[in-house]
């Protein structure tokens, strides 16, 4: 996960930073040295510790953390996340940064836990989509299993997922799935269906998992009822909170959610500095 950090943290640095950091240069002499606490302000699921670790080891190699929760771990409003130390400059220099990070990240687990609480005693699990920040993808995903999620496919290059402007050109599901493995693609194979009809269609193919694209609840119960048990199904599209548990109770096996990524609040966190 830090690895595929770094070319972000580097970015986001040379954008805040530029020629330098003009009011704390002004300020405090690089010698001061001290500590600060990050705070979180609200209730969630803390994630992206690794990420303020690694903003203000770049900022300035001499500033350490002391890390008082994990990724994954609820934290309530005041809890201290980390204790911050080293010189004063480089601290301040990070703040933003690292505070960036650290609240996009832990807004992400914090949404991605509450749909997963609201399918508690169902099978379903709760999965993001690709519908991430560009060049963010992986610590997005990993922020998906902090909150208790799992990731669906990485990219197009891991799972195949026929969907509907792939059957508007090959003009059928069938004639589809078989263009796919005439292509001698050995990644796994699944097949989004809005209709009773496409599915009935689709289930003698033996493909890996069927999508159930913006399926009412009658329909989706109907489907999984219909596939009984033969194949893995995902119910995606117009998923809420409201209705996560409802589309749980139906029988489905998976539940993606593009909102986890492209549409969770930051959780708030601050940093405060105490010679």
């Amino acid at each position: 996960m830090i690895d595929d950090a770094l070319p972000l943290i580097e970015r986001a640095l040379s954008e805040d930073i530029g020629a330098g950091d003009a009011t704390t240069q002004a300020i405090i002499p690089a010698a001061v040295a001290g500590r600060a606490v990050i705070l979180t302000k609200a209730d969630g699921i803390v994630a992206g510790l690794p990420v303020v670790s690694q903003v203000f080891h770049r900022v300035d190699p001499h500033i350490q953390l002391e890390m008082h929760a994990t990724d994954g771990e609820p934290v309530t409003a005041g809890d201290v996340v980390a204790t911050v130390m080293g010189p004063l400059a480089g601290i301040l220099t990070g703040e933003r940064v690292a505070l960036n990070f650290l609240c996009h990240l832990s807004g992400i687990a914090a949404l991605t836990a509450r749909f997963v609480d609201a399918v508690a005693g169902y099978n379903a699990v709760i999965l993001d989509t690709r519908k991430t920040t560009p060049g963010w993808r992986a610590l997005e995903k990993y922020a998906v299993r902090a909150g208790g999620g799992r990731n669906h496919r990485s990219g197009l290059y891991d799972m195949v997922l026929i969907k509907d402007n792939h059957l508007a050109v090959a003009d059928s599901v069938t004639a589809a799935v078989r263009r796919v493995r005439t292509a001698g693609v050995t990644v796994p194979i699944e097949v989004e269906v809005t209709t009773i009809a496409q599915l009935e269609e689709v289930l003698p193919l033996g493909v890996d998992r069927v999508l159930l694209d913006n399926m009412d609840i009658p329909t989706l119960r109907e489907a999984v009822h219909l596939v009984a048990g033969r194949v893995p199904v995902e119910a995606s599209g117009g998923i809420t909170l409201d209705n996560v548990t409802a589309v749980a109770a139906t029988g489905v096996d998976y539940i993606s959610i593009g909102a986890l990524t492209h549409s969770a609040p930051a959780l708030d966190f601050s940093l405060e500095v105490s010679r």
